[in-house]
């Protein structure tokens, strides 16, 4: 994945901060709607707008009620810089892409919030000076996009990293100080405990700063789990770890508490169904929880031809489903009613060719774009590429573009 840029100077940065607090109505005035309730901010599943097939965020809308997306993932330029890009490619302050796709959904009566980090990647708490830059480079996302609400992705391998975590927590302390209203979310791993060591620091880092967001969502996959009855174990322990740190009780801890969660088959081969996705919801509706999410709408869909489980994929789940069935349990979160009937959505475009690519090779390089086979299916290279076989990693430099 991932154009050096420069990294604003401190004084720069306190600056473009403390100018924060007009960002919201900024962008409100470049196109952006009135901030919907927190709990659709809440429920938003994550999209990748450009990359894993994206889906038409508009026929998911139509088909289920969603209203609130979780764009993924702002990252800092390939090479290092403290910019804000998409996925480290794409320069935020020159994106109409991104754009385009958040003045669809807010046309039909929608909102985005902007996802930062992401496991894998280099992060912009990495390579910006400070919590003040760090936080700048993000108030140009928030001002941008006219955003009412962001999240902070906070898992590998950034969040081994103490400077870079000191970094991202006093950016978000800045960025909801100086953006009055908005929604804050702060992800990271999730374990059967709760959270690990490392999750265990992040919280430690924001009660030293004194930093409360909205809420603290764990991700209760890829960590040995076997369906609902694990995932809200670690829910309950993890909402057990959030007193203890913050000298919260039981309700306010799960006030502050969020769920984030994999559709179909996760990267280690776990499976979580539809039946799983209503069995965590109901906990966390019943536990009065503030968040519940997944990764991800690229994947809320069946893998043609259907391979029962057999492979994790980036854009379908591996199991039986209708298209967007796991998006309207996020709608069920926000406190809406799926439609009954459900519209025919615009169908995902096939790639074109069926024919297998040329073999890939271990031996060869690949750039942004070179197409190859593997494994009966066609792949799509990233980025630049040597010796990574495809598919052997969801975040890897392949993109899957079907069976050949």
């Amino acid at each position: 994945m991932r154009r050096l840029r420069a990294c604003l100077g401190a004084a720069a940065a306190v600056g473009i901060a403390a100018a924060g607090t007009t960002a919201l109505v900024a962008g409100s005035a470049s196109g952006a709607t009135t901030a919907l309730s927190n709990r659709w901010y809440a429920a938003a599943p994550y999209l990748m707008p450009l990359d894993n097939d994206p889906p038409d965020a508009g026929a998911i809308m139509d088909a289920t009620g969603l209203k609130a997306f979780q764009l993924a993932f702002v990252l800092a330029p390939n090479g290092g810089g403290c910019s804000p890009t998409w996925g480290g490619t794409a320069p935020v302050s020159s994106d109409t892409a991104v754009q385009s796709v958040i003045s669809t959904i807010r046309a039909k009566g929608g909102d985005v919030s902007v996802s930062i980090g992401g496991y894998g990647g280099t992060k912009l708490g990495q390579t910006c000076s400070d919590a003040a830059s760090t936080a700048a480079a993000y108030q140009q996302v928030i001002t941008k996009y006219g955003l009412h609400a962001i999240d902070f992705d906070l898992e590998e391998p950034e969040y081994e990293n103490t400077a870079a975590i000191k970094n991202e927590i006093g950016a978000a302390k800045i960025l909801q100080q100086n953006n009055p209203g908005l929604y804050v979310s702060v992800t990271t791993a999730g374990t059967a405990d709760g959270t690990g060591w490392f999750g265990k620091q992040m919280l430690l880092e924001a009660k030293s700063q004194g930093f409360t967001p909205n809420n603290f969502s764990i991700m209760p996959f890829d960590g040995g789990f076997n369906g609902a009855a694990s995932q809200t174990s670690a829910l309950t322990n993890f909402n057990q770890i959030l007193q203890s740190t913050f000298g919260w009780d039981q309700a306010t801890a799960y006030a502050h508490e969020g769920f984030s969660g994999m559709n179909g088959r996760s990267d280690t081969g776990e499976i979580f169904s539809q039946s799983d996705f209503q069995t965590v919801l109901d906990y966390a509706t019943s536990h009065n929880m503030d968040r519940f999410t997944f990764w991800s709408l690229n994947r809320d869909r069946q893998c043609s031809p259907p391979d029962n489980g057999g492979r994790t994929s980036g854009t379908c789940s591996s199991v039986a489903q209708n298209s967007w069935d796991f998006a309207k349990y996020s709608v069920k979160f926000a406190g809406a009613t799926p439609p009954s009937t459900t519209p025919t959505p615009t169908p995902t475009p096939t790639p074109p060719g069926t024919g297998c690519k040329a073999a890939w090779s271990s031996s060869a390089v690949y750039t942004q774009g070179n197409e190859v086979s593997y494994g009966k299916h066609n792949w799509k290279a990233k980025w630049w590429t040597q010796n990574e076989v495809p598919g052997a990693a969801q975040w890897g430099p392949w993109e899957d573009e079907g069976a050949c």
